[in-house]
């Protein structure tokens, strides 16, 4: 719809503040089953999303989306209904539209540059993008892109989650010869070990992981760089090498009881469930102990991934968090999700203690009530202790979900490669070079724990670096940033 504008000079799209909303399982149906809670939209609803768009002359979603995606090109042509051509202007940049249709912080990023924020009804660009993606699954041609002529040039990729992959589509596409180093039996990282069923079904996760082989990526798991073979090793038979290990060592609360049973970092628990489908035993083979009563420790989006998975086996589960609802780091989709579900939110709440059985079994966990005092560094307030506010609550299964590093297994076993203060490697910010000659780095390995979008800009920024690099060689800068 169109109406003039205040000088009547040429015709402007009527804003439409109806944002569609995406239909999903009832809380009460979707508590009992692993099965996707967000069902997409359907094509129609699609369309009339895609209608609110205002395609903006300088839209302000493009430098929001870190892998630089065309979001008014690819949402015009759902509006034309031409599906096909969304499809290819995403993968010009983006080659897991389904997996970040589902899991990016798009309200954070591409849709808060959107216009219609300034009225709270931004254009639903991450659901409209999850679209295409399914819809290419189902109806589209999934042809891969021309590719390149070969340039006789290798790289090796260390780390097969959203930094890697991406990295490894784009250094295909320009004609090099790649191979995918991934420690786990299964590629994908993150998508495939952290992120639950409910949320992004692994068979998305291998469909966007069978698009890369049919670029011709090989790919080898259970092969750990820093242990099976080292990257000076590696440099011997490669041109480049770019390490994207992510995030994987987990932190835990300082506190006694940690070495009890039934205390579990949230990288251990979600692997059990997720990579090893522990939700499904006896048809996997892992088992996962039944728990009564779970705390989760912590208030991101693991937290929430964690909190959701107990109670779809069965437990009363609580998230304990030392500040307010209003300082949760987590998305809010996904709190308003587990708060429909039914999971307990036990604000300004502090556990200082594990206390274990005769069994050394986790049984309680002792916590301290908080206040919100001034706010820190990241602008929320900080959580003040309460004096002599202790008191216990009943738990037999307490899951650490307050961050993660990376490991230090590449570092410790890779001399010249600079790493800062926190564990990460350091790079330069816009190529991901390294300390070390053909080493490029990006991920959550060298910026620190973020999103799977952020992971993938990284991998697209190396890669374009890497192409540069060993098409026309020049003297090795020191990386700097991170």
């Amino acid at each position: 719809m169109t109406e003039q504008n205040e000088t009547g000079s040429k015709p402007v799209k009527k804003m439409d503040l109806n944002r569609r909303e995406m239909p999903k399982q009832q809380p009460e149906v979707r508590i009992t089953n692993f099965q996707e809670v967000a069902l997409g939209y359907a094509a129609e609803t699609a369309i009339e999303e895609a209608m609110r768009c205002l395609q903006c002359r300088k839209p302000g979603c493009v430098p929001n989306c870190p892998v630089g995606i065309d979001i008014p090109g690819f949402i015009a042509a759902i509006d034309q209904r031409d599906f096909q051509s969304g499809v290819n202007i995403l993968k010009q940049k983006n080659a897991l539209p389904s997996v970040c249709g589902r899991v990016c912080p798009q309200e954070e990023q591409c849709e808060s540059g959107c216009i219609l924020t300034k009225r709270k009804s931004s254009v639903a660009i991450g659901r409209l993008e999850r679209f295409l993606g399914d819809w290419e699954a189902i109806l589209g041609d999934d042809a891969p892109p021309e590719i390149a002529p070969a340039t006789g040039k290798k790289v090796a990729i260390i780390g097969g989650g959203p930094a890697g992959l991406t990295a490894a589509v784009d250094l295909a596409r320009f004609g090099h010869s790649v191979i995918v180093f991934e420690a786990l039996h299964k590629m994908g990282g993150v998508l495939s070990y952290g992120i639950p069923e409910f949320r992004l079904p692994k068979a998305i996760v291998d469909r966007e992981v069978n698009y890369l082989r049919r670029l011709g990526v090989e790919m080898r798991t259970d092969y750990i760089i820093g242990k099976t073979r080292s990257i000076d090793s590696l440099l011997e038979e490669v041109d480049a090498v770019f390490v994207a290990t992510g995030a994987g060592l987990p932190w835990f609360m300082e506190m006694p009881g940690n070495n009890l049973n039934g205390v579990y970092s949230a990288n251990e628990y979600l692997t059990r469930i997720n990579l090893m489908k522990g939700y499904d035993f006896p048809s996997a083979a892992t088992p996962v102990k039944q728990h009564r009563k779970v705390a989760v420790l912590g208030g991101g989006n693991v937290a929430m991934d964690c909190a959701r998975t107990a109670l779809r086996l069965g437990a009363e589960v609580s998230i304990l968090y030392r500040r307010s609802r209003e300082e949760l780091p987590a998305r809010l989709e996904e709190v308003e999700n587990a708060e429909e579900e039914g999971i307990i939110f036990r604000y300004l709440t502090l556990p200082v203690r594990a206390i274990g059985d005769d069994h050394f079994q986790v049984k309680a966990l002792e916590c301290i009530r908080m206040e919100l005092g001034e706010p820190d560094a990241s602008g929320r307030r900080s959580p003040v202790r309460v004096p002599e506010s202790e008191f216990v609550l009943d738990f037999d299964c307490v899951i650490h979900a307050i961050g993660n590093s990376p490991n230090p297994l590449i570092p410790a076993s890779t001399p010249g490669l600079e790493i800062s203060k926190r564990g990460t490697i350091v790079t330069d910010l816009e190529t991901g070079m390294t300390s070390k000659e053909r080493v490029w780095s990006g991920g959550d390995v060298a910026s620190g724990a973020a999103t799977v979008i952020n992971a993938m800009g990284a991998g697209r920024r190396a890669a374009t670096s890497i192409h540069a690099y060993l098409c026309e060689p020049v003297p090795w800068p020191r990386g700097e940033g991170a």
